[in-house]
């Protein structure tokens, strides 16, 4: 049975969260591969030479070196309309309503949420990716 997804990454530095997440993912079998990175940076290397499309990010706001914001800007400014089909969610732990609003200024940001992710947020993205969100 093929997962609503087909390729999803997690982008987050918190080994907890990260943990936790893809335990989640995996549970759900939300998506057929699953890409974790700690680092954006890394994260955008891969990017450069990935094989194949990515669906969905779901990425983490504040991480050091570079945040999901820098991440995000980088992302477009290189590889563009390519990039902006990927379905983007961001995750934090902040309640600071200028992140919130800061990730909606950004076109290619489809949703926001906290940490950690449920079940119904799950499905929600598994929504998004297949375009009936």
């Amino acid at each position: 049975m093929t997962a609503p997804i087909q390729t999803l990454m997690l982008i987050d530095d918190n080994e907890a969260d990260t943990f936790l997440c893809r335990l989640m993912i995996e549970e759900a079998r939300l998506a057929d591969n699953l890409l974790v990175f700690n680092m954006a940076e890394d994260a955008l290397a891969y990017l450069r030479n990935k094989p194949g499309p990515i669906d969905a990010i779901l990425l983490d706001i504040r991480m050091p070196r570079m945040s999901g914001f820098e991440f995000i800007e980088a992302a477009l400014a290189e590889f563009g309309s390519a990039f902006a089909k990927v379905v983007i969610v961001m995750l934090t732990t902040s309640l600071d309503i200028n992140d919130k609003m800061k990730a909606e200024q950004f076109g290619v940001v489809k949703g926001y949420f906290e940490k950690p992710l449920s079940q119904a947020q799950l499905e929600t993205i598994a929504a998004m990716v297949s375009g009936s969100t």
